[in-house]
Formats: structure tokens, C-alpha cells, sequence
């Protein structure tokens, strides 16, 4: 293999940019120079960081490389489009330590092309740097949106439906399902081979995750405008409680609208895991959480892969859950903390 050292600094950026041709006209300048430059005439721009560090965000010892660089060019998309806007440019800053070689970042932005190239977007730009600490992944991406048609955390009123796309829990339980195999594989040793059949789904949630784009374009196109959106990375109840006390407002959710996928359900049940508690805390869905009007009810039923959940209270009701038995619960912040989290 390669040394990352034979290549030097500039020669490691020529190398890992040159798959990615620049795809829009507000892309002027990409890799290159001191900065990238970009125009967006009449649009708002949107711009977001995500800092992955290993030990923390991520285990090489079962997350593959170029899952991993798909994974947080992703994270990243998913911050644009939970304010309503589009991906157009990300830059990439990496900290490398002497253990990777060459060919171990190519696989790394192999996953991060792979994103690019499906979402539309522009690498324009990063930096990279020697690590004592492991590998560091920083990535911002540009977005842009039509002025005034951001949506905030901020916009929710009382009455509005709380709504979320697509299903919860499920890459929290492929991270169960992921250290469990890698557990029992330190003790086994060699001969032992993990057994993942029929936990498909969610292992692709958790190692590949996708920004949903498609809820964006399907609430516009029925003329949707959400009061409030965000993206559940940090667990359904933190995402709750960031739009609530933004917004200055209470909300209720009902235990029985949680949509939940069978194999998450089968997976808890293994591991004797409470399946609403992995719902609503598990974090890393990345699906999108909004609000809406009351009069768009019957617009938002019609969405396919988004289910209305509860409603905006106000504020001195404060938020809880609505158990099946018809019991309140205060929602809590249980979902993913970095500096709390090992």
C-alpha cells in the first residue's frame, strides 16, 4: 500500500478530487485555491458542519470505510433539507493518523462519491491534517433556498400537527446488533462469523443512512409549507423538546403513532430492549420531524411515508407522551450526547 506520506499534502487532494466535476452553475470555482466560490444570484444560503470523530462517532472495527464517508457527507445533506433547502457543495477536512494508508482514504471518499453523485452535490473544497487521536472527519455543505422559505425550529404554534417520515429506532438497533456481533466476535476469535440474515434493514440504517429529500419534494408538491422542521439525529424526544422550547410551545405525541419497523421490534425483543424507550431516544434515523396547520391535515395524509404523531399545546402544558393506556409521561432528553456518550 501506498504511503499517505509520498503523496504530501497537495497530492492527496489532487488525488482524492478528481472524480468529482463540478455539477452546478453556482459552482465557479471548486478545489484549487484558498477558497471556493460559489453564487446564488436570488437564493438563500444554507450552510452546516458536522464533526465525526472515531472512538465517538463511529468504530472501524464494524463500520466499513466507504459506508462511513457515505454516512457523513449524509448527515450533512440532511441538515439542508430539514430547513427546506438543497444540497449544492460540501468541503471535506480530515485528520489521519500514520495507521491509514492511501488506499484506505480512497475507499473513505469512495463513500463520500457515492453520496455526492446521488444527491447532486459539489466537493469543493477541505483540508487534511496528521491525527494522534485517530480519524477525524469534518465535513460543511452549502445549501440553498428560496428567500424567505427557510424553515426553522422556531415556527411551531399551538394546534399544529407533529408529524415524522418514514420509521424510528431502527439504526439504534443496528448499532445493538453491530456491537453485540463484535462483543461476542473478541471472544470467539477468528472462526467466528456474525450472523446478520433477516436484520438487513437495520444494519442499512444504521452504516447508510439516507437524507430524505423525497419528503421535501412530496410536501411541496402538495403545497405543504411546515411551521417548524428538523432532523431526528440526536433521538425523536431531544428533537421534540429543541422544536418546543424554540417555538415556545408544548406538544403532545401518542406511544401507539410511533411508527416502528418490524425488524426493529424483532430486534428489541431479542435483546430485551424496551422498543418505544429505542424509538424515541435511539437517534441517527435522520428522518425529518415537522409540524403543520391543522387545515393541512388532510394534505399531509396524503403524503406517503409520513404519519402524524400528535399536536403543538401551549407552552404551560408542557410536553409529554400519551401511553396506549391513556397515561402522560414528561418527554425527556435521552438521545445520543457526545460529551456524555463513550
Amino acid at each position: 500500500m501506498a504511503e499517505i506520506s509520498d503523496l504530501g499534502e497537495f497530492g492527496l487532494i489532487d488525488r482524492i478530487t478528481k472524480d468529482f466535476p463540478l455539477k452546478n452553475t453556482s459552482s465557479l470555482l471548486g478545489v484549487g485555491d484558498d477558497a471556493a466560490i460559489m453564487n446564488y444570484g436570488d437564493k438563500d444560503v444554507l450552510v452546516t458542519t458536522d464533526l465525526l470523530l472515531e472512538g465517538i462517532h463511529f468504530d472501524l472495527r464494524y463500520v466499513p470505510l466507504k459506508h462511513l464517508g457515505y454516512k457523513s457527507a449524509i448527515v450533512n445533506f440532511s441538515d439542508i433539507y430539514a430547513m427546506g433547502g438543497t444540497p449544492r457543495q460540501i468541503t471535506v477536512s480530515l485528520g489521519v493518523s500514520s495507521r491509514f494508508s492511501v488506499e484506505h482514504i480512497d475507499t473513505l471518499y469512495e463513500g463520500i462519491r457515492a453520496a455526492c453523485d446521488l444527491y447532486g452535490v459539489d466537493l469543493v473544497g477541505g483540508d487534511t491534517s496528521a491525527s494522534v487521536t485517530g480519524l477525524v472527519i469534518s465535513i460543511t455543505c452549502l445549501g440553498e433556498c428560496e428567500k424567505g422559505k427557510e424553515i426553522r425550529r422556531d415556527g411551531a404554534k399551538p394546534t399544529d400537527l407533529i408529524c415524522v417520515s418514514g420509521d424510528l429506532g431502527a439504526a439504534y438497533m443496528g448499532l445493538q446488533l453491530l456491537e453485540r456481533e463484535n462483543r461476542v466476535s473478541a471472544q470467539a476469535g477468528k472462526e467466528f462469523q456474525p450472523d446478520f440474515a433477516g436484520k438487513e434493514y437495520i444494519l442499512e440504517r444504521q452504516l447508510k443512512p439516507e437524507a430524505r429529500r423525497d419528503i421535501v419534494r412530496a410536501l411541496s408538491e402538495e403545497g405543504i409549507h411546515p411551521t417548524s422542521m428538523m432532523d431526528v439525529s440526536d433521538g425523536l424526544s431531544s428533537e421534540l423538546l429543541h422544536i418546543c422550547r424554540n417555538s415556545k410551545v408544548g406538544c403532545r405525541v401518542y406511544e401507539d403513532r410511533i411508527p416502528v419497523d418490524y425488524q426493529t421490534a424483532l430486534m428489541a425483543e431479542e435483546l430485551n430492549m424496551n422498543l418505544i424507550t429505542a424509538a424515541m431516544n435511539g437517534g441517527e434515523d435522520y428522518e425529518l420531524l415537522f409540524t403543520v396547520p391543522l387545515t393541512d391535515h388532510d394534505k399531509v395524509e396524503n403524503v406517503k411515508g409520513v404519519k402524524i404523531i400528535g399536536y403543538v399545546t401551549q407552552p404551560d402544558l408542557g410536553c409529554a407522551m400519551i401511553t396506549r393506556d391513556g397515561q402522560e409521561f414528561p418527554l425527556k432528553a435521552q438521545g445520543w450526547n457526545a460529551f456524555t456518550e463513550k
